[in-house]
């Protein structure tokens, strides 16, 4: 499946605000993937730059090769980091903040579609799923070695599955004679232990969306990385915009957003989510949950201390 930009309208009407007639600076996406909403920005924007950061080497090899003519003009930077590292705007060398900035917590139609990277329960490989192929912890170490406590934990916690009891009795059992290798082997234990018919949602669905999350760390410490990009790298008037695709990421951003009029501007207090037609045409932007937070200088404001 071709890779589809999610909420790519919304993204182009918030990424700015009116007033911005044509802005100027460089705009961080920190989740380049195949580049669907840098491009747009650029596109739209003929006085923008952006700074393009992947945790996928894949996604920035892709931009390498894909997006030549604006690395020339040096109007697109790319870079391999995964945005969960940033500390300050020393990371990057860079003296001043970002004019906005973009994260897109999904994965990529690419990676799902690849059979190698391991994500898809519907095409066997290697039950991989790092979007960071340097890492170490991939979904077949979680599947062959934890306990069964902690693979029960998992499951609820990330996949919220109320009782994933008997899918981890059955993959305890069959790991005791043969480790699990492929998406297939874990895919069709799922479908036989749910007795799946080929009908609705897939069983293994919130299985595979718990391995990934867990092997990619990406809830661990995302507040934490959010917090400090919103504080650290968006300059005054600039916007963070965050896409998410799992309530806990939703709850995490929100709460952020929240709680942070000493920052700024919460500017969706109403989540953004894809329109009828958007889903119809890329059923995976179905759960797509798009908030934004405009940073304000508010250091210069009164304390009440003369």
């Amino acid at each position: 499946m071709k890779h589809i930009p999610v909420l790519l309208n919304e993204v182009l009407e918030m990424a700015f605000s009116k007033e911005d007639g044509n802005p100027a600076g460089t705009f961080w996406d920190g989740t380049f993937g195949r580049g669907g909403h840098s491009q747009a920005l650029l596109e739209k924007h003929s006085s923008l730059e952006v700074f393009g950061t992947d945790r996928d080497q894949a996604a920035i090899d892709y931009g390498q090769k894909n997006f030549e003519s604006l690395l020339e003009k040096g109007r697109l930077t790319l870079r391999h980091f995964n945005f969960h590292d940033f500390k300050t705007l020393e990371d990057f060398g860079r003296g001043e903040g970002f004019a906005g900035a973009l994260f897109d917590l999904g994965v990529s139609s690419p990676q799902l579609d690849e059979p190698e990277r391991g994500f898809s329960f519907y095409h066997d490989g290697p039950l991989d799923m790092r979007m960071d192929q340097t890492q170490e912890l991939s979904a077949a170490t979680i599947v062959n070695t934890w306990s069964t406590e902690d693979l029960v934990q998992l499951f609820r916690e990330y996949g919220e599955i109320s009782r994933p009891h008997r899918v981890v009795q059955q993959i305890v059992e069959r790991r005791e004679t043969r480790p699990f290798e492929t998406t297939m082997d874990l895919s069709y234990l799922i479908e036989r232990t749910f007795g799946w018919r080929k009908k609705g949602k897939h069983p293994a669905t919130n299985f595979f969306l718990a391995l990934r999350m867990e092997v990619n760390e990406e809830l661990s410490e995302l507040e934490e990385a959010l917090r400090n990009i919103l504080e650290k790298a968006i300059q005054p008037k600039g916007r963070l915009m965050v896409i998410t695709f799992h309530s806990s990421e939703d709850r995490i951003v929100k709460k952020l957003f929240k709680g942070s009029p000493h920052l700024g501007m919460n500017l969706t207090k109403k989540v953004i989510a894809p329109e009828r037609a958007e889903i119809l045409l890329n059923p995976r932007s179905r759960s797509a949950k798009l908030r934004v937070f405009q940073r304000e200088d508010l250091q210069h404001e009164s304390t009440g201390v003369e």
